[in-house]
């Protein structure tokens, strides 16, 4: 059997190859990939009304919708989308064909609504015990002015060719950093990532990341990154400490905070799978039920009681309702809509259930949405308005012909650099056999550790980057040494082949620990934005050290031996 076949035969070089090929699956690669991606879609925009989704935030870059074609001319680029939109015309009528279906809508001008400092009242009459009672509600006064171009409502990018994720330096966007105004419990600083998660979601802003960052003794902060959003808009939406409102038939019931909503159940006693009903199998699926105790003041508790006296009752047995929901608002925006069971009617309730379901394809997927779905409504409910005022402390913005500029200098710097060690290398050893392989062995390894950043999905920045040169860098010092060891002219006894590549892998296990002990440190206690450079490396290290360096010493005990 020739070396080369007993080298693809070899039980570590297959290992090798399947981590090499399920990488490639997972990133996927596909550079035929053209259109327009994307990226965001505004609320109340045509496209949305046209039925025109925002990507949900974990979706693959490649499973996102792209625009095809507009009235029948092919997109192939974003400058064929944006030369194509600019002609429309107020009230055209447009067919957008996309990777999942074709969309009709009307091309609307673009309005801006500003909020003002100023507000009006409004009357609500409402029938309690056969007399009319007329209660107020207050809402801010807003301002509309039409802008000088047309809007769909479509934020688009270039299309994806990969799986792999852009971090905002790579693809721009928008980065802030905010420190609670007054020192805060873990579990507030908590409360606040889930809130302005659900806030930013409700606005439509796609590609967020929300995290807290700290240094070793130093106060906690919250790092939010969104691709794609201006600094202006960002500033608006985490700087306000917001508001929620709970209406009946536009009447409002409770608003958010301790005045009105003084309790919300999270934990197992009270909130969790409903026991009476449980997960239901249905001919399109699983259904599984949730539910969870809130309590309301008494002043909330009577004017639910006051708005649903005069609602009728719908349907029958056990499934019976009021005729209007309970309607639930996040900065005016309505993001849930509840039915009302009818034992409440009338009924000045200041404990009242919430319930709700999750579905999915198995019983399993219906449960884990259930609990995403809870836990989502809980937040809502709990953090409508944030427990704390945030302070700015920065915010930066990155072009998107800056991030591309990033990477076309990251590349330039892999392939110089990989041409200066090719060249020392082979300058070394004077034996490209041994060459080759480091290259080859160095280059599966970018592709093992960029196949996991697609199956975790996590975004590269350049921090994540120069995590993986680093690791790369420390692979080829640990195979120069694995070929060192291997190339010593000891045949016998303890100096075997077998006991020098042992010998030689003592040092790169060593190098190995002391390398995870750095940035085990580096992420807990000190990474911030530099939590990408540790978690690569980690990666990069890890996958070096249990699948590309057995592989190498293997290739390499067959190449030189006699």
């Amino acid at each position: 059997m020739s070396k080369f076949k007993r080298i693809l035969t070899n039980g570590r070089v297959i290992m090798l190859i399947i981590c090499v090929v399920l990488a490639l699956l997972a990133i996927n690669p596909q550079p035929w990939a053209d259109g327009a991606m994307i990226k965001s879609v505004t609320k109340d925009s045509a496209a949305s009304f046209a039925g025109i989704e925002n990507v949900k935030g974990n979706a693959q870059p490649l499973s996102r919708e792209r625009v095809t074609a507009l009235n029948g001319q092919p997109i192939h680029t974003v400058a064929d989308y944006y030369a194509l939109t600019n002609a429309f015309e107020i009230n055209q009528t447009v067919q957008i064909t996309t990777t999942v279906r074709t969309y009709t809508l009307q091309v609307k001008p673009n309005i801006k609504t500003t909020i003002l400092n100023e507000t009006e009242t409004k009357e609500i009459i409402t029938l309690v015990n056969g007399t009319n009672v007329t209660s107020t509600i207050t809402i801010p006064k807003t301002k509309q002015e039409i802008l000088g171009h047309l809007d769909i409502g479509l934020t688009v990018d270039e299309a994806p060719t990969t799986n792999l994720r852009k971090g905002l330096d790579l693809q721009g966007g928008t980065r802030v950093i905010l420190k609670p105004a007054e020192p805060v419990p873990p579990e507030t600083m908590a409360l606040l990532v889930d809130s302005l998660t659900q806030r930013l979601n409700v606005f439509g802003l796609s590609d967020i990341v929300v995290t807290t960052v700290s240094g070793i003794g130093e106060e906690e902060l919250i790092l939010i990154e969104i691709a794609g959003a201006s600094p202006q808009e960002v500033t608006t939406l985490v700087q306000q400490q917001g508001k929620f409102e709970a209406s009946i038939a536009n009447a409002t019931v409770f608003r958010g905070g301790s005045n009105d909503v003084t309790y919300v159940c999270r934990t197992a006693e009270c909130s969790g799978l409903d026991p009476n009903r449980g997960c239901q199998n249905t001919p399109s699926g699983w259904l599984c039920f949730f539910g969870f105790e809130i309590a309301l003041s008494a002043e909330a508790a009577q004017r639910q009681a006051d708005i649903t006296r005069t609602l009728e009752i719908v349907g029958t047995g056990t499934d019976r309702y009021l005729s209007a929901p309970l309607d639930l608002y996040l900065d005016d925006e309505l993001v849930r809509s509840l039915s009302i069971g009818a034992s409440l009617k009338g009924q000045a309730q200041t404990s009242i259930q919430i319930s709700g379901t999750g579905s999915g394809v198995s019983q399993q997927d219906a449960m884990n949405n259930m609990f995403t779905e809870m836990k989502t409504l809980q937040t809502i409910l709990v953090t409508g308005s944030l427990p704390v005022k945030l302070d700015l402390v920065k915010i930066d913005t990155i072009s998107p012909v800056l991030g591309s500029a990033f990477i076309n200098n990251a590349l330039l710097l892999a392939g110089l650099s990989t041409l200066a060690v090719a060249i020392i290398l082979t300058a070394v050893y004077r034996k490209l056999r041994i060459a080759i392989p480091i290259i080859l062995t160095a280059v599966f390894e970018i592709t093992i550790v960029l196949g996991i950043a697609s199956l975790i999905h996590w975004n590269l920045d350049l921090a994540s980057i120069a995590g993986i040169i680093i690791a790369i860098g420390t692979g080829v010092n640990d195979q120069i040494i694995i070929t060192d060891e291997a190339l010593r002219k000891e045949t016998t006894g303890a100096n075997s082949m077998k006991e020098r590549i042992k010998r030689a892998f003592s040092v790169v296990f060593a190098a190995y620990f002391t390398n995870m002990a750095a940035m085990i440190a580096l992420w807990f206690f000190g990474a911030g934005l530099l939590k990408g450079f540790a978690v690569t490396t980690i990666i990069a290290v890890t996958a070096g050290v249990l699948i590309t360096r057995p592989a190498y010493a293997a290739i390499v005990n067959l190449l030189i031996e006699e």
